[in-house]
C-alpha cells in the first residue's frame, strides 16, 4: 500500500451528508475509503477529515488546505466549489482557477490528489438554466486540472446511475448512503484498491409519480429545504456555521461500523 495517511478537505460532500452512522454523525464516501485503505495499509494508517458542510471554495483553500498540508499527507481528496456555483453571484472562471491552484499546491508537496467531476444535481433542483452551464464548465476544468497535475479523477458526471433519485437524499442535493457507497467504490477503483462489490449496486429507479403527487412533493421540498437555503443566502449564514471538522487531526480508524 503506497498511502499511509489520507486527508479529506471540502464541504458536505466529503463530510458525508446524508449518510449517518447509528449515532447520527455522518459517515460518507471518505470514511468508507479510509476504512478500506486502513485495512490494506495496517495499523499505522491515519485519516483526517476537515470537510464542513456549506463551505465555499475560498474558505476551503484558506482554512482547510493549509491545515491538511501541514499534516504532510500522502493522499488528499479535494472536493470544493459546488456551493460556489450554486450562488447567483458566482464567477466560474475564478472558482476554477482557484481550484486548479489548490490541486497544484497539493501535488507540489508530493502528495497524491483526488478530484471529482460532480454528478448532475440540476436534474432535481430549480435554476437549471443558470447552474447547468456552470456545472458543465467546472467539470470540464476539473478534468483539465486532473490531466495537467496527475490527480486521480473520479468522474461521477459520466455515471448515469447518479440519475437515479435513490442515490440522493430527501433534500435532493446530498448523496444518500447508496450514493456514498457507489462514490467510495469509484474512488477505490481509481486508486487500484479493491472495493466491496455491493457498493456499486443500486436499487431500480422508482416509478414516476403522478403529476399531482409530484408537484405536492416539490412544494413540501421547497418549504423544508429550498426556503431555508434562500434565507441563509439572504442573511449571510451557512449550514456549517456551528459545525467543526469531524476528524480534525490524523488518527487511526477505530469505528467498527465504518
Amino acid at each position: 500500500m503506497r498511502w499511509h495517511n489520507f486527508v479529506a478537505v471540502g464541504d458536505s460532500f466529503s463530510e458525508g451528508m446524508d449518510d449517518p452512522y447509528p449515532d447520527g454523525t455522518f459517515r460518507g464516501w471518505a470514511d468508507l475509503v479510509a476504512t478500506r485503505l486502513a485495512a490494506e495499509a495496517g495499523p499505522d494508517f491515519r485519516y483526517a477529515n476537515l470537510a464542513i458542510r456549506g463551505r465555499l471554495l475560498p474558505s476551503v483553500t484558506s482554512d482547510q488546505l493549509p491545515v491538511a498540508l501541514a499534516m504532510r499527507p500522502d493522499l488528499v481528496s479535494f472536493a470544493a466549489g459546488g456551493n460556489d456555483i450554486l450562488r447567483p453571484k458566482c464567477e466560474p472562471v475564478a472558482v476554477c482557477d482557484s481550484f486548479h491552484d489548490s490541486i497544484t499546491r497539493i501535488r507540489a508537496t508530493g502528495a497524491d490528489a483526488i478530484v471529482f467531476r460532480f454528478a448532475d444535481v440540476t436534474l432535481r433542483l430549480p435554476g437549471q438554466r443558470l447552474v447547468g452551464p456552470r456545472v458543465a464548465y467546472m467539470n470540464e476544468r476539473v478534468g483539465e486540472t486532473a490531466e495537467q497535475t496527475g490527480a486521480y479523477l473520479i468522474d461521477l458526471y459520466q455515471d448515469d446511475e447518479f440519475r437515479n433519485p435513490l442515490l440522493w437524499s430527501i433534500d435532493r442535493l446530498h448523496l444518500s448512503d447508496v450514493g456514498h457507497r457507489r462514490t467510495a467504490a469509484h474512488v477505490l477503483h481509481a486508486l487500484g484498491v479493491a472495493a466491496d462489490e455491493d457498493w456499486m449496486l443500486v436499487p431500480p429507479h422508482p416509478a414516476p409519480a403522478p403529476w399531482l403527487l409530484a408537484r405536492s412533493a416539490d412544494l413540501r421540498w421547497a418549504g423544508r429545504y429550498l426556503a431555508p437555503w434562500v434565507r441563509r443566502r439572504l442573511t449571510g449564514r451557512s449550514s456549517g456555521d456551528l459545525i467543526s471538522a469531524k476528524r480534525p487531526s490524523l488518527a487511526p480508524i477505530i469505528r467498527e461500523d465504518a
